[in-house]
């Protein structure tokens, strides 16, 4: 069946490299704590806070192997005081997991966005 997985992680700088590997340490760790791997994997969607335009998320996907993925990048909504720097991620998994199993990432600053998600894993 598939599943969806909420990934979030923020950056200090609107830096290529700094947008890349942030955005490959939580791809990799949203495979590794849901014991996946790029077969399993539909789609993703990336998005970005309107202060981040130095870099595709999804160029940093296709860097760890994810070619033949679906992607889709695009500018998150620019609310009044939302956290900044902010690259977000929904992944579409097939898995037999169910959702109480699912283990969403949040990582950084971007901890605080999705506490009760974090709090059911742990």
């Amino acid at each position: 069946m598939v599943r969806g997985i909420r990934g979030a992680t923020t950056v200090m700088n609107n830096d290529s490299g700094e947008i890349r590997e942030a955005t490959k340490e939580l791809l990799q760790l949203i495979l590794k704590e849901n014991k996946l791997n790029t077969e399993d994997l539909v789609s993703a969607i990336f998005t970005v806070t309107s202060d981040l335009n130095a870099d595709f998320p999804a160029s940093s996907a296709r860097e760890i192997g994810w070619q033949l993925v679906p992607l889709l990048c695009a500018t998150e909504i620019p609310v009044p005081g939302s956290l900044p720097r902010c690259i977000r991620v929904l992944l579409h998994v097939n898995t037999s997991c169910t959702q109480k199993e699912i283990r969403h990432i949040f990582l950084r600053e971007a901890a605080s966005l999705r506490k009760d998600l974090l709090e059911t894993i742990e």
